[in-house]
C-alpha cells in the first residue's frame, strides 16, 4: 500500500493525527490529535452528563423503566446542558477528521514525490 492511502486510512479509520504521525509530522498530528481528544471529551461528558439525570429520573421514579419512557426522557429539551458547545464539539470532531484524512493524503503525496 502506498504511504497516501495508507496514511489517508490511519486517519480516517483510527484517530485523526495518526496519518500524520505515520508520515513523521508529529506538530500537525499532535495538533489534530489534541483538538479532536478534547472535542470527543466534551461529547462523551455532556452524554454522561444527560445520562445520570435521566437515570436519576428512573430512579425516583419520574420516568417508567420503559424503552419509550426512556427514549423521551433522553430526547427532553429539559436535558440539554450545554447543548451548543456540544454542537460546535460534533462540528470540530468531525472537520478534524476530515482535514486529518485529507491533508495526510496530500503529505503522503508530496512525501512520495520527494522521494522519487
Amino acid at each position: 500500500m502506498k504511504k497516501p492511502s495508507k496514511a489517508a486510512l490511519l486517519s480516517g479509520l483510527i484517530f485523526p493525527g495518526i496519518g500524520h504521525i505515520f508520515l513523521r509530522e508529529y506538530f500537525r498530528g499532535s495538533i489534530l490529535l489534541v483538538v479532536s481528544l478534547a472535542s470527543l471529551s466534551v461529547v462523551v461528558t455532556s452524554a454522561y452528563q444527560r445520562a445520570l439525570l435521566v437515570v436519576d429520573r428512573i430512579v425516583s421514579g419520574d420516568v417508567a423503566m420503559e424503552a419509550g419512557a426512556i427514549a423521551q426522557a433522553v430526547s427532553n429539551p429539559i436535558y440539554a446542558t450545554d447543548k451548543v458547545l456540544e454542537n460546535v464539539a460534533i462540528v470540530l470532531l468531525a472537520a478534524c477528521w476530515l482535514a486529518g484524512i485529507i491533508d495526510s493524503y496530500r503529505l503522503g503525496v508530496l512525501q512520495e514525490k520527494s522521494d522519487m
